[in-house]
């Protein structure tokens, strides 16, 4: 038998098309086909032709936000299906809050140890901030991750810490743990960054708690411009409190447990 012979035969559609399955299935977001020829480095004919086949055949479902896993995985419906309602909800949220303060609005979320950062909705005046280093890396020097963190119970935080560096992203970063802790502990129900996680931004975030939920939402401000005040603050917490009422009534209507909205 010759070389070529022993060789298997390899389909490269096939392998294209599984490859986009597996980066969508471990996604916490939906993806755009736009997003997934970035990653792959396929053209976005190639893309969308794949996406299209995929969706055909129930293995792709293409949500407002981007595609999730079909009908083909029976064993995560109910976890998508779930998911689904989740990120309406949030996306729902942070658009009440960019229409009401004119900043990009963010929200992250705790699940399994780590901080993920669940969805943004854009401002066109005060755009994004480039997200430069990952949540799970910099939950110290974000309002996001430093919401989160007051919001741990004392053992989840101590062993939260532990696992991550406390490193300096800008001047401003707090990286001494005994500091760090002292300011959470201080926290009045809201956290703010003031350009610890890149110059010239400064961020605000408020709880979102509901069952099987810990998360925050926040905005982004140039720091020139930020005003930080009881208006704000409260207009924030107002939007979190309703987006918790939601997911909480969701759970409850469901009959369902936290763990369905892993993301």
């Amino acid at each position: 038998m010759s070389a070529a012979e022993a060789e298997p035969t390899l389909i490269g559609s096939v392998q294209r098309a599984l490859r986009l399955v597996d980066i969508v299935a471990n996604s916490p977001r939906p993806l755009p086909a736009k997003t997934l020829a970035a990653i792959t480095g396929l053209t976005s004919g190639t893309t969308y032709n794949l996406v299209r086949t995929l969706v055909h055949e129930g293995y792709f479902t293409s949500e407002p936000d981007g595609l999730v896993l079909g009908s083909r995985f029976p064993s995560f419906q109910q976890q998508i299906d779930s998911r689904g309602v989740f990120l309406a909800r949030v996306r729902a949220a942070l658009r009440d809050v960019t229409e009401d303060v004119g900043a990009t609005a963010y929200l992250s979320r705790f699940d399994d140890g780590e901080m993920h950062l669940v969805d943004i909705v854009d401002a066109v005046r005060n755009p994004r901030i480039e997200l430069w280093v990952g949540l799970q890396s910099s939950a110290h020097a974000t309002a996001l991750g430093k919401q989160i963190l007051a919001d741990l119970p004392d053992a989840d935080r101590l062993d939260y810490l532990s696992r991550h560096r406390l490193v300096e992203l800008t001047r401003r970063t707090i990286s001494d743990r005994r500091t760090l802790l002292t300011q959470l502990e201080r926290s009045p129900g809201w956290t703010i960054d003031q350009e610890e996680y890149a110059i010239g931004a400064t961020c605000v975030a408020v709880p979102v708690i509901a069952p099987g939920v810990t998360a925050s939402l926040a905005i982004s401000l140039p720091a020139n411009r930020a005003v930080v005040d009881r208006k704000l603050v409260s207009t924030l917490q107002r939007t979190a409190h309703r987006l918790a009422l939601q997911l909480g009534a969701d759970l409850l209507g469901g009959g369902s447990s936290g763990a369905d909205f892993t993301i």
